[in-house]
């Protein structure tokens, strides 16, 4: 089990007015800006960020600029790998890699890509990114639009990431998915060879198996088949490289029951799993308020703000029974979000609709206040 605690350090007060700089500029400037683009179309605002990270990663002065700017966090081992601070990017951000080489100037101590899948895919149907903007949260349908694995593993090869190398200055997780068209029988075949091609540039791969947006997809969370996946998972990683198998997490839903969240600790656990992530999107709507309840009936997983109880109370009741360190995300929009995730047993955690309301000053803050 892991204590998971995380108090909270002393702050200087440059590094305390660096942050709130930050803050300032990016909820009075940047963040309207980017809320109006495209009429309003939160995925316009994603593209464009997406553009300016692979802008920034492409110029190391720039890099270098944005890294003065923000803190750097107290380094962390966990799962056999070296993170230079306690809170990375989650999935679904940067789901094609294409800003690599920005994130750990931004203050990320790791990025999960993705996530991806063994075929491309357009994804849903669009509009199918809404922005809850009183309840600070997203709603999400995008359905694993990628260019798939092979693209992906292009990508990273052209950008000089290997596992283990460092070249993008941060640990670099993959999060897999399964294709749309691959029926649920063929799942496995389907990780695998996403696994296959994108193994040798990932530290760790993740899982996938509990977003709400690919039709039965979260039926793989069921005992008897995530243990069969994530046995074949782990069973190709030690075939790839014996010495040294890239570990493999699993990244569950906030809506598993207790019961269900035990199976999967069970099976991880025998399977050979590397962690834990927790959690994914939520099908429920309680936490939207005010206006936002309008959005209640927009199908898609739910993040943010409405996640943040249900988020620390799966990570704290599955660090209670088990030993497999444990990747918490989930409604984390403060400091203080951050060092309750890791009190309650997290090793490290993951940031999206955080860094979208609040923007790098979250993770300066959270890299300023967690040992």
């Amino acid at each position: 089990m892991t204590s998971g605690l995380s108090p909270s350090r002393r702050v200087s007060p440059a590094a305390a007015l660096r942050t709130k700089a930050l803050g300032v500029g990016y909820e009075r400037l940047l963040r309207p800006v980017l809320f109006r683009l495209g009429g309003g179309d939160p995925e316009v605002a994603h593209e464009r960020t997406l553009a300016a990270a692979q802008a920034l990663g492409g110029v190391r002065p720039l890099r270098a600029a944005a890294a003065a700017l923000h803190s750097r966090g107290t380094s962390r081992r966990v799962a056999g790998i070296d993170f230079p601070g306690p809170v990375g990017l989650a999935a679904g951000l940067d789901k094609f890699g294409v800003g690599v080489h920005a994130w750990g100037a931004l203050g990320f101590s790791h990025v999960e890509l993705g996530t991806v899948t063994a075929l491309a895919q357009p994804g849903n149907d669009q509009p199918r990114l809404f922005r809850a903007r009183e309840s600070m949260g997203i709603i999400n349908r995008m359905g694993f639009n990628n260019p798939g694995a092979a693209a992906l593993a292009a990508t990273l090869e052209q950008a000089g990431v290997r596992r283990g190398n460092r070249a993008a200055g941060i640990p670099i997780g993959i999060s897999l998915g399964k294709s749309k068209v691959t029926p649920l029988e063929e799942a496995i075949g389907d990780y695998l060879t996403s696994f296959a091609l994108l193994a040798p540039y990932a530290d760790y791969v993740a899982v996938n198996v509990s977003s709400p947006n690919t039709p039965g997809l979260r039926s793989l969370q069921d005992a008897a088949v995530l243990r069969e996946l994530v046995g074949a998972l782990v069973a190709a990683a030690r075939e790839q490289n014996p010495a040294d198998p890239v570990p493999v997490f699993v990244k569950v839903a906030p809506d598993l029951t207790f019961d269900a969240l035990g199976e999967v600790i069970g099976v991880c656990s025998d399977a050979g799993a590397g962690g834990l992530i927790a959690t994914n999107t939520t099908l429920a709507r309680d936490g939207l308020v005010g206006a936002d309840r309008g959005l209640a009936d927009e199908a898609g997983g739910l993040s943010g703000a409405p996640l943040t109880v249900r988020a620390r109370e799966v990570v704290g009741w599955l660090a209670q029974r088990t030993d497999l360190p444990i990747i918490g995300v989930g409604g984390i929009m403060t400091g203080d979000d951050a060092l309750a995730m890791m009190d309650a047993g997290a090793a490290l955690v993951q940031l999206y609709s955080g860094y979208i309301y609040r923007g790098p000053a979250l993770v300066n803050e959270i890299n300023e206040r967690v040992r």
